[in-house]
C-alpha cells in the first residue's frame, strides 16, 4: 500500500517529487540497515536472492541481463547503462516458510541418554528490504548504491523440542551497502563494479551437558563487519539480445562476542561449570562467492524470454570453529562440510498492454549439503523448485509497480546427525565423553514468498 501512495503523491505533486523521494529512500535504507533484516533463508544454504520485487516475478530467470531498474546494482552493475535518468527502486518481501521435522533424539548419556520420539516446527515469517539509487555522470558512467540483505537465516524450535541438543535458535542476520560504477565501452558493452560492505550478526543456541544430571543451554552471540566486491559486464548481441555475466566475491568474516552458559538446575555444581564454560569467543567464517550467467532473448515486441546459471561456492564453508579468545582453546565446533551448488533458471515477460506486463518463471536451486550424515538441524536444507509468477504495472509516465509471488517446493530433507560437545581446553576439534546426540528423522517444508517494488525515474 505504501507503493501505491507514493504513486499517488506523485502524479498530484509533481513539481515537489525529488525531494519528497530522496527523503523516503533514505528513511527506507535506513530502515533497512537497522531493523527488519533477519529472514527465513529461501534460497539455498542461507543466502537471500530476493533482492528485487521486479525479478521475483520471473523466479530472477535473466537477473544479470535484464537490467530493467535500478536493483541491477545487485545483480550486474553494467546494467546500469541502460537505465535513462536518475532512478531509485525500493522493495520488500514477506517470505513465510513452513517446515515440519518428524522422527527422534537421544540425549546425551550423562543426561541419561534416553531416546525421545517428536516433531519440531522451526519455520518462520519474515520480512525482507532492499533499496537502490542509480544516478547519471555524464553519457557513459552511471553510479549506483544498494542497501540490501543478501544472507539471513532464522531457524528456531521449543525450548524441549527432541533436538536441543544440536540447536534451538540460529540466527544470522545481515546488512549490505553497495556503491557501484558502470561504464558503457560501446553501444554493444557495457561493464561495472562495486565495493561491498557488510555486517553480519549472529546467535546460535542449545542444549548442553554441565555434568551428570547437569543439564543447561548455551548461546554465542558475535558480530563483524567485512568487504568485498562485485563486477559485471553486459553484451548486446543484437537488437533482441543481451548477455550479462556477474560475479559477487567472498567475504571474510573474524566474528566476535560471547558465549553465555546458564544453569538448568541452579545446582552448585551446575552453576561452577557453566561460570566456567562462559566467556568472550571468536569464529572465523568466509560467505561464499557467486558466478552468474544471464540471457535475455526477445521474440517479438511484446514477449521476451530469459534464462540464467548461477554457482556458489558453498565450499568456502567447511568447519566453523568457535575460539576462547583469552587462551585459544575451542569453545565449540560445527561442522558443515558444504558442496558447492547451482542454479538453474527460466522465465518470460509478456506486453500485454502498454500498461501492464505479466511476468512468469521456474527456478532449479540446489542444496549445498552433501546427504543426511551432513544435515544439522540448523539448516535442514534441501534442493528446492521455484514457481513464480508477477506483474507490473507503470504508474504515470515515470513510475512502476512490480508484485510478484512464489512457491517453493522443497524436497523432504531426511537428517541422520550425530554430534558431540566439545572437551574444553583442547585447540583441535575433540569429543567431550558422554555428551554424544543423535537427531534421525525427516524435514518437510515449504516456502511462499509475497513481494512488492516500487520503481521511479526522473
Amino acid at each position: 500500500m505504501r507503493g501505491l501512495e507514493i504513486a499517488g503523491y506523485v502524479l498530484k505533486e509533481e513539481g515537489k517529487m525529488r525531494q519528497h523521494f530522496r527523503n523516503d529512500l533514505m528513511v527506507l535504507a535506513i530502515a533497512a540497515v537497522l531493523g527488519g533484516t533477519t529472514g527465513p533463508a529461501s534460497a539455498a544454504g542461507f543466502a537471500l536472492i530476493e533482492q528485487s520485487g521486479s525479478g521475483m516475478g520471473n523466479a530472477f530467470a535473466g537477473a544479470a541481463a535484464t537490467a530493467e531498474d535500478a536493483s541491477t546494482v545487485f545483480f550486474n552493475p553494467a546494467g546500469m547503462s541502460r537505465l535513462q535518468g536518475s532512478q531509485f527502486a525500493v522493495a520488500g518481501h514477506v517470505i513465510g516458510v513452513q517446515s515440519h521435522f518428524n522422527g527422534r533424539g537421544t540425549a546425551p548419556s550423562i543426561l541419561g541418554g534416553a531416546t525421545v520420539t517428536g516433531t519440531g516446527d522451526p519455520g518462520g515469517i519474515s520480512v525482507v528490504p532492499n533499496a537502490y539509487f542509480v544516478l547519471p555522470i555524464g553519457d557513459r558512467t552511471r553510479f549506483g548504491i544498494g542497501v540490501n540483505v543478501p544472507f539471513g537465516l532464522t531457524t528456531e524450535y521449543d525450548d524441549d523440542w527432541v533436538g536441543r541438543f544440536q540447536g534451538i535458535k540460529s540466527e544470522l542476520m545481515t546488512v549490505n551497502i553497495n556503491p557501484s560504477i558502470s561504464y558503457r565501452l560501446s553501444d554493444a558493452v557495457s561493464i561495472g563494479a562495486g565495493i561491498n560492505y557488510q555486517w553480519a550478526n549472529t546467535e546460535l543456541t542449545n542444549a548442553v551437558a554441565l555434568g551428570f544430571n547437569e543439564p543447561g543451554k548455551v548461546k554465542l552471540e558475535a558480530d563483524d563487519d567485512g568487504w568485498g566486491w562485485n563486477f559485471g559486464v553486459l553484451f548486446l548481441a543484437g537488437r533482441d539480445t543481451r548477455i550479462g555475466f556477474s560475479y559477487r566475491s567472498v567475504i571474510d568474516y573474524e566474528l566476535e562476542g560471547s558465549v553465555g552458559v546458564t544453569s538448568d538446575t541452579g545446582s552448585v555444581v551446575g552453576v561452577a561449570v557453566a561460570t566456567a564454560a562462559s566467556g568472550p569467543a571468536k569464529a572465523d567464517i568466509t560467505f561464499p562467492d557467486t558466478f552468474s550467467l544471464s540471457v535475455v532473448q526477445g521474440i517479438s515486441g511484446r514477449l521476451e524470454l530469459l534464462g540464467d546459471v548461477s554457482l556458489t561456492r558453498w565450499s568456502e564453508i567447511n568447519r566453523v570453529d568457535v575460539v576462547n579468545t583469552t587462551n585459544g582453546t575451542l569453545r565449540d565446533s560445527l561442522e558443515f562440510n558444504f558442496d558447492d551448488a547451482s542454479r538453474v533458471s527460466v522465465g518470460a515477460n509478456y506486453k500485454w498492454t502498454d500498461t501492464w506486463t505479466l511476468k512468469a518463471g521456474v527456478a532449479y536451486d540446489q542444496t549445498p549439503v552433501k546427504s543426511e550424515t551432513t544435515r544439522t538441524v540448523r539448516l535442514p536444507d534441501n534442493d528446492r523448485i521455484w514457481l513464480a509468477f508477477g506483474g507490473q504495472r507503470k504508474v504515470g509516465q515515470s513510475g512502476r509497480i512490480d508484485l510478484g509471488y512464489t512457491h517453493i517446493f522443497i524436497k523432504d530433507a531426511d537428517i541422520n546427525f550425530t554430534r558431540s560437545q566439545q572437551a574444553p581446553g583442547f585447540t583441535v576439534p575433540t569429543s567431550q565423553p558422554g555428551t554424544q546426540s543423535n537427531v534421525t528423522g525427516s524435514y518437510e517444508g515449504s516456502v511462499d514468498i509475497v513481494s512488492i517494488q516500487y520503481t521511479r525515474s526522473f
